[in-house]
């Protein structure tokens, strides 16, 4: 009796709104996925493999490095999306939660292929066929055909949303799931009872990877990835699936601790399916046992190190800075305005002469230049800040993505 009184005075001794602890890590994740992202375009302009402008002095020695990057940097980032939107949800109802992410993923990306994406589609024009007019002409003329224009190549759809592709999955994943959230409300926490322990062993580095082979083994070559949303089940597959995953288990301390234990079992095994998926993809024909073994392989290579990734970002990422907090708030934007930056940066240095070390020195730092300034502008003026997904009020720091709390998108 005497311990359960005590028990419940200190219960009652806890502030309800007492601040949660922030996940400094995850904010951190996102910057450097993020971050990643922006470098890994960069790399496009000059590897072998199709993209909107390409550079005349191709540096195909960055495609191991673009090979170790593609298959987990955007299914990092749904996954902390989800993370930040269960966050979200424990501090705001439903339907104002969907409201708010309506608002922040909507409006800028109706702006961005209004306004920031169109140069992007004129200038591939402009280097793959040589057209001959001016952008506004190119934008009053062609950019709101609604269908397919300059084929046979590059045949693109107008109006597009190119990078911004992420946004409008982000949005659709979101609507969806809160639409279950609405329906079924205790779903999630039932869900989360049940693979909370399944994921808190050896299991986790098990079960993810095997469903990820699974997705590429099975949707993939009936299902491209095109970004376009309708038609693409193998995108949808692995990133609404890891944006539901990181929402479930959000809270779930058992998965986190795993994660921050496993991280250099993950590290070693990452390595190795690397290696082993090189080498099988390098076979010209070797029936369905290799076919098998590349899936596999990619798949377990994808999720590891993702797996390694949060783990060592829980472990070492943990202290808050001005750094973080400056760059949580301003990512989205950099995000938004990067490859519009990197395509006309390049596109003006075409014919220069200069060498591609050069050139891609100058399309790095012009493009972090451009974020910045674009930042540095839009913070400022709150008319501008919805329209790269800030909250509209005085500029200021972003919120912190909290345990319990408010996250960052």
């Amino acid at each position: 009796m005497m311990q359960q009184t005590i028990a419940m005075q200190q219960t009652i001794a806890q502030p309800s709104d007492v601040a949660p602890v922030r996940r400094v890590d995850l904010d951190w994740v996102r910057i450097g996925a993020f971050g990643l992202l922006i470098l890994y375009h960069v790399g496009m302009f000059y590897v072998s493999w199709n993209w909107h402008i390409k550079s005349a002095q191709p540096v195909t020695m960055l495609e191991p490095l673009m090979l170790a990057l593609n298959p987990w940097r955007l299914a990092l980032l749904f996954l902390v999306s989800g993370v930040a939107t269960r966050f979200l949800l424990r501090k705001t109802a439903v339907g104002t939660l969907l409201r708010s992410r309506s608002s922040r993923l909507l409006i800028p990306l109706v702006f961005g292929m209004l306004v920031i994406v169109p140069p992007q589609a004129w200038i591939q024009i402009v280097e793959a066929l040589g057209y001959p007019d001016g952008f506004v002409e190119f934008y009053l003329k062609y950019y709101f055909a609604f269908g397919t224009q300059f084929c046979p190549k590059p045949c693109i759809i107008l109006p597009t949303w190119n990078h911004l592709w992420f946004v409008a999955y982000l949005w659709v994943y979101t609507m969806a799931l809160g639409l279950v959230v609405l329906l079924i409300p205790g779903v999630v926490g039932a869900i989360e009872r049940w693979l909370a322990p399944l994921l808190s062993g050896m299991l986790l580095l098990i079960v993810p990877s095997l469903l990820f082979g699974i997705f590429r083994l099975t949707l993939l070559p009936h299902f491209p990835s095109t970004h376009a949303l309708f038609g693409d089940w193998y995108n949808h597959a692995l990133f609404a699936g890891v944006f539901l995953l990181g929402f479930l288990l959000a809270h779930a301390d058992s998965f986190w601790d795993a994660v921050e234990r496993q991280r250099w079992i993950a590290l070693i095994l990452a390595i190795a399916c690397y290696a082993l998926w090189l080498s099988l993809r390098s076979l010209r024909d070797g029936g369905m046992p290799i076919r098998l073994g590349i899936g596999f392989a990619y798949g377990f290579y994808q999720w590891l190190v993702i797996v390694m990734v949060l783990g060592l970002a829980r472990r070492w990422l943990n202290r808050d800075s001005a750094t973080r907090r400056y760059l949580t708030d301003a990512i989205f934007p950099y995000y938004i305005v990067h490859q519009t930056a990197i395509i006309v940066i390049a596109h003006a240095l075409r014919g220069s002469g200069i060498s591609a070390g050069v050139e891609a020195a100058i399309v790095i730092g012009g493009t972090a230049a451009t974020c910045v300034a674009t930042y540095e502008i839009v913070r400022r003026l709150s008319w501008l800040r919805p329209l790269f997904g800030l909250k509209s009020e005085a500029p200021g720091l972003a919120m912190p993505m909290r345990a319990s709390g408010q996250a960052a998108n």
